[in-house]
């Protein structure tokens, strides 16, 4: 109970069970990033590994919140809404400015090069805006405790392997990875004093309520989902990219775990441990088939002149999306999903709740 009122302190304008929106490189800007925020949610506005335009979306996002209609209640003098940082791909320097002008709710720190980097970007952010809450996206029980020990972040985001995009390449689903994550972190502060437990946000193929709702039963104080939000009008991608998305079904045979993708995009940066889950397509069976590498990247490239025809199962166009990806069916409003998935959160945590009554 102290964790969730800590959350309704920290971001006094949400309602709960509580939903995420995750910060998506280049996708999640200031217009989801508001539609979220108004309905109840979190949401962070993804600087990725360039923070060059940041401080244009942020004033972007804080224009569109003095639109609305009521004021979003939040801590004097900070951003109802957080900002995530690709911590390999940034200079620490050109991050902390946009912190120290616009003061966000929220960092949330993904993929440090060490421990010691995270420990870094966490002590200096909170120097620069002391009211920011530092959050901790992590893919396994030793990255949990290497954060917790690091950085004392507010929030870990506890990643399982069937989320889209980026993440360890080896690790667990959230259905095992969240119950060992709270055991470690209970047995780690039972003999410390001076440290708080932080929140944990579990994510990772949740794009629904009942997987949302499952999560809370694994110990998880909320849910964050980026998939689902790539179907909302409010995201910044193509009518390609949505359109695959909205095709794909079975996403544990759809999708696939691979450095490919990367590759042929020329996204190398990340560390070998890393790699990108996405639908399959033509450039990752030609490169299992065992196609070079060059001549995958020159058809890639011009398949990218074919604008929103590029995407699709004979496209080569790269489409991100975890295994929930077959759960996403239709296009809706960012605020419509977080308030959808919320209420069938409740419903569903109120059946089981019935049900484990009448059995009694």
């Amino acid at each position: 109970m102290a964790v969730l009122q800590k959350l309704k302190e920290d971001y006094p304008w949400i309602e709960t069970p509580l939903v995420v929106a995750a910060p998506m490189r280049l996708i999640t800007l200031a217009e989801s990033v508001v539609e979220v925020t108004k309905a109840g949610g979190i949401a962070f506005l993804a600087a990725g590994t360039d923070p060059s335009d940041l401080p244009t979306h942020l004033q972007t996002a804080r224009d569109l919140l003095t639109k609305h209609s009521s004021p979003i209640p939040s801590r004097p003098n900070h951003l109802p809404f957080g900002i995530g940082f690709i911590n390999w791909g940034c200079e620490l320097e050109s991050c902390l400015p946009p912190i120290t002008q616009f003061r966000p709710s929220a960092v949330w720190f993904f993929a440090p090069k060490s421990p010691s980097q995270l420990a870094q970007w966490s002590h200096e952010t909170r120097a620069a805006s002391p009211g920011t809450r530092i959050w901790a996206q992590v893919g396994s029980v030793q990255e949990a405790m290497d954060a917790l020990e690091a950085a004392k972040p507010d929030v870990l985001v506890v990643q399982g392997t069937d989320a889209g995009g980026h993440g360890l390449a080896r690790g667990a689903g959230i259905a095992v990875l969240v119950p060992e994550v709270c055991d470690a972190i209970d047995s780690y502060l039972a003999s410390r004093s001076g440290i708080a437990r932080p929140a944990i946000i579990a994510a990772g193929g949740i794009t629904e309520a009942r997987s949302a709702a499952a999560a809370l039963v694994l110990g998880a104080h909320g849910v964050a989902m980026g998939t689902r939000f790539l179907a909302s009008p409010e995201v910044n991608i193509s009518r390609g990219y949505r359109d695959e998305v909205l095709r794909a079904r079975d996403g544990g045979q759809s999708t696939v775990r691979t450095k490919v993708y990367d590759r042929l995009r020329g996204t190398t940066g990340w560390a070998e441990n890393y790699n990108g889950r996405g639908v399959w397509n033509r450039s990752f069976v030609d490169a299992e088939s065992g196609m070079k590498e060059s001549e995958n990247k020159r058809l890639y490239e011009e398949e990218m002149l074919k604008g929103d025809g590029g995407w699709g199962l004979e496209g080569r166009m790269t489409t991100y999306a975890g295994t929930g990806v077959g759960m996403v069916k239709e296009v809706q409003g960012a605020g419509d999903i977080v308030r959808e998935v919320r209420d069938g959160m409740r419903r569903v945590l109120q059946n089981v709740g019935r049900t484990e009554k009448g059995r009694l």
